[in-house]
């Protein structure tokens, strides 16, 4: 199976859009804080329309089409899943946990095993 080669072709229309969004980020947090003298309710609005407008813009370049074409087909991937039932969730869960608990019994095992050999056996470091 051949990969297809995916081209991106980025227009000086696409990259305007995008300054243009990112300018609006910028002029939204610089506006949050121009307007500290003013109510809290107007310095989160503006802030708010700047960021709205920036992802308008976002969303009409063409990176922005291309992650809107991702979330829905990633959804579309999402609604094919066959999701586990309760039971088999459960039983799943529980498969997990004991081999969590047999893990670390098994490590607490070596540990001290390894701990006996090295310090009492080979050091002859009693405690």
């Amino acid at each position: 199976m051949t990969n297809p080669s995916v081209e991106t072709v980025s227009t000086g229309a696409d990259k305007a859009k995008l300054a243009v969004a990112g300018l609006l980020v910028v002029g939204a947090v610089v506006a949050f804080y121009a307007l500290g003298k003013q109510d809290l309710w107007l310095r989160v609005l503006a802030l708010l329309a700047l960021l709205a407008g920036a992802v308008v813009v976002f969303f009409t370049a063409e990176q922005g089409k291309a992650l809107i074409a991702f979330g829905r087909d990633a959804w579309r991937e999402l609604r094919k899943v066959v999701w586990p039932t309760r039971k088999e969730a459960m039983q799943m869960t529980g498969y997990v946990f004991a081999f969590v608990v047999v893990m670390a019994l098994f490590l607490w095992f070596t540990d001290k095993t390894l701990e006996w050999l090295l310090y009492d056996l080979i050091l002859g470091w009693k405690r």
